[in-house]
């Protein structure tokens, strides 16, 4: 019971409600969940939920997307007739209860299993560059520091504790051995439960593989409700898996089968229905987000506004691309693993003066579970529905293959249309950084966008594909100068060129323009 008292004791609010308070959660220093105590559990009850308001995302350009530099941003509109989308406050407050208590910091011990051989080792990168990222991981953290690091071989990264008897006691020994170690960052995809369990009872301190990392790392960057929605979803198995943990302890000690009240249900039974709740109102919410996305691409496709998705690994310089080619003074690129969460569209034109629009989207990484990607596939989804993809490659990074083969590892996974893979551009980034660079993949295109070398030939590369791809034409059409006819041709369509013959009154004016528009334009001007 004394195990039972403290997790009451560290139970702080989940999710409010304003009748009721139906699940509680707790938070740990750190910022990661921790199980709900039985506190929150006896607080639960059979009511329905109340009804949400929702907050809907609409989308507002500052140049009426007519030049270059237009970014178009998501605000919030009240709409009464929906109900699956909580308002900001509950976003936040959700948010908020797995935020670390005060500005705690972690010294941390970074160890990498290297596996020898079998289907789990890595055939494109080094144990050396593996650690590096975790490194870089932790580093991306600003109250985090590594303190120490070791890559440690091991045959059986299935077992319970990874490493051999023998391997498993060196590294204790080594963790206990250096001073001011406050957590562990095994560098693996998932811990299980009881893998976690077992790390903490032998080193006494905090253990982190890469979900949680990566996930707090999220949590350091999010800032719209959605990118809050998708983290909170994200951090579901975290819950369980602590819920796990506290549930053995409990058994160990007596306590965990108790059923709560004369309810009929025992504590592990009433927490995981909580959980199972609170799942399901995050999902609610984000699909209907997503509603209000697929409706904001039909708006943008309706203007016939072509939308090129740039991707690729994290940290590659995709911001620092799209503000090179729009010249979006409002883009502030970092030097920071994961500095964008959230779907940003902006403005550019291309040589033809068509305007197109730049999707800046999440970064990707190797070794991350299935289930992380899946709370971001709102915002991933974006990339389906573009008429053009556009790969972005750190090409000075050591790992630059690897990387690659990751991005399109997770773009399969996507199942992402071939006409968008066939069709994709790979831009060599951060040529500036690697001496006498030299093309050597064919198709690809270098580039600098720091020093904005090579845009021209990527701007037209965008413009051929885009033509393609959306069935535009280049026509030349006779005008009437005394007509709307130009204004018209300007408004809806991309002007190449004006040959004015002025003792006619009238002009030839090549246009790039597509099937739809063009129809638009006969009807009005020509079939009369």
């Amino acid at each position: 019971m004394a195990a039972l008292r403290r997790l009451v004791s560290a139970g702080v609010p989940l999710l409010r409600r304003r009748a009721h308070t139906c699940m509680t959660s707790s938070a740990t220093c750190d910022g990661l969940p921790r199980a709900l105590p039985p506190s929150a559990v006896r607080a639960a009850c059979p009511s329905q939920p109340r009804a949400f308001t929702l907050s809907a995302c609409t989308w507002r350009d500052t140049d009426d997307l007519s030049g270059s530099g237009g970014v178009l941003h998501e605000e919030d509109e009240d709409a009464e007739d929906d109900d699956d989308v909580m308002d900001d406050s509950e976003v936040d407050e959700l948010f908020r209860v797995h935020a670390p208590a005060g500005a705690q910091q972690h010294r941390v011990f970074v160890v990498h299993p290297n596996v020898k051989w079998g289907s789990r080792k890595q055939h494109l990168t080094t144990a050396e560059l593996m650690m590096a990222e975790a490194v870089g991981l932790v580093n991306a953290l600003d109250s985090w520091s590594v303190v120490d690091q070791l890559v440690l071989s091991t045959k059986t990264p299935e077992k319970k504790k990874i490493f051999g008897k023998g391997n498993f006691q060196i590294l204790t020994d080594k963790i206990r051995q250096t001073a001011g170690v406050t957590a562990v960052f095994v560098n693996v995809e998932r811990l299980s439960p009881l893998s976690e369990r077992e790390f903490e009872e032998a080193w006494g301190v905090k253990v982190f593989d890469r979900y949680s990392v990566v996930l707090h790392i999220f949590r350091c960057n999010a800032r719209t409700k959605e990118a809050k929605l998708q983290i909170s979803l994200a951090e579901i198995p975290l819950l369980r898996s602590r819920l796990r943990n506290e549930m053995v302890n409990l058994d160990q000690q007596g306590g965990g089968a108790r059923y709560i009240g004369g309810s009929g249900e025992t504590l592990m039974e009433v927490q995981q229905r909580l959980l199972r709740e609170r799942e399901m109102k995050i999902r609610s919410a984000l699909e209907a987000l997503r509603r209000k996305r697929r409706l904001l691409r039909s708006q943008r496709r309706h203007k016939e506004f072509p939308t090129v998705s740039v991707l690729g690994y994290t940290n590659c310089g995709k911001t620092t691309l799209i503000k090179a080619l729009t010249g979006d003074s409002g883009l502030q690129p970092r030097n920071q693993l994961f500095a964008t969460l959230d779907v940003t569209v902006h403005a550019g034109r291309l040589p033809s003066h068509m305007t197109v629009l730049y999707v800046d989207t999440i970064g990707f990484l190797s070794q991350l579970p299935h289930r992380l990607i899946d709370s971001f596939s709102a915002t991933l989804e974006d990339i389906k529905h573009s008429d053009l993809l556009v790969h972005v490659r750190d090409i000075s990074h050591p790992e630059t293959e690897n990387q690659k083969a990751n991005v399109l590892r997770v773009l399969e996974n996507m199942q992402i249309p071939d006409r968008l893979m066939s069709s994709m551009i790979e831009v060599h980034n951060k040529t500036d950084l690697v001496d006498n660079y030299r093309l050597s993949e064919p198709g690809a295109l270098a580039v600098s966008a720091l020093e904005r070398r090579g845009l021209e030939a990527l701007s037209a590369a965008v413009q051929a594909e885009i033509v393609t791809s959306t069935g535009k034409r280049s026509l030349d059409l006779s005008v009437d100068l005394r007509s709307p006819q130009l204004s018209w041709l300007y408004k809806e369509a991309a002007v190449q060129d004006v040959q004015v013959d002025a003792d006619e009154g009238s002009a030839v004016v090549t246009v790039i323009i597509s099937a739809a528009a063009y129809g638009r334009y006969r009807k009005l001007f020509t079939d009369r």
